[in-house]
């Protein structure tokens, strides 16, 4: 397992996204650095997709944060994750409530909302061969960013960094996220939390939301203001923000 570290502090372990692996998480992972010891690491088949040879599901995923966990001798970190990340989150605080101190996540919900361009993209990932620079798909990364993003530097970078993945893994993945639903598992999260999600977030309804807020006992949701699913990406610095905010309130309470 491949991992990354920036800075010294309370530990704060990031768990990146759907694609893109931890690298896009660095812009993020360096605001935080100034108060915390971020870790990231690489989710199962990101490095090597011939891992898919032998099938694995959401709940392999939980156990392997719980050994990386275990193996980085962090026995109550503050877990982040987002979007895919977000629900590995969820699933992790449920399954171990008492290995957390704190849970974050943004961009993500309770569970998975169908919608025609959810399905759509899952039958594009899946089916058919695509090139790393495709104009019709990457029209789903302006949904993410939540408007059309000019062709830039940020916009090539999530483009690319997202490609790295191998479309197989995403499709797997994206699998996995379908047959997601935490609702009644929410109960058991006794870590206080934070959900933020960016006000233009098409993939987060207001129902999942309401689920989260009414599910999970120790609550706090934040909208991020004109952010898209990839708020972590595009406006990183109020990401950090909040996550600071929330933590060093959570560190007074505890005092």
């Amino acid at each position: 397992m491949q991992y990354r570290e920036w800075g010294e502090g309370p530990p704060l372990v990031l768990i990146p996204g759907l694609a893109g692996g931890f690298e896009l998480l660095g812009p993020l992972a360096r605001l935080l650095a100034d108060n915390f010891r971020v870790i990231s690491y690489q989710l199962r088949g990101e490095d090597d997709v011939f891992a898919l040879r032998q099938r694995f599901g959401l709940q392999d995923l939980v156990s392997d944060l719980a050994e990386f966990l275990d193996w980085q001798c962090l026995e109550r970190p503050t877990i982040l994750g987002v979007s895919f990340g977000g629900v590995l989150g969820l699933e992790f605080a449920a399954r171990f409530p008492n290995r957390l101190q704190n849970l974050v996540i943004q961009g993500s919900g309770a569970s998975y909302e169908r919608g025609l361009l959810q399905r759509v993209a899952g039958v594009i990932l899946a089916r058919y061969p695509l090139p790393s620079d495709n104009a019709f798909v990457n029209q789903f990364f302006n949904l993410l960013f939540g408007r059309r993003q000019k062709k830039g530097p940020l916009f090539q970078f999530v483009t690319r960094q997202c490609w790295q993945t191998d479309q197989a893994v995403i499709s797997h993945r994206f699998h996995m996220v379908e047959e997601f639903d935490a609702t009644e598992k929410l109960k058991r999260i006794q870590a206080p939390t934070l959900v933020m999600v960016g006000d233009r977030d098409w993939l987060v309804s207001d129902r999942s939301l309401d689920h989260l807020r009414r599910g999970i006992p120790d609550v706090e949701v934040v909208r991020l203001k004109h952010c898209g699913h990839l708020a972590f990406i595009t406006q990183p610095q109020a990401v950090a923000q909040e996550v600071k905010r929330f933590l060093l309130c959570q560190e007074g309470a505890n005092r």
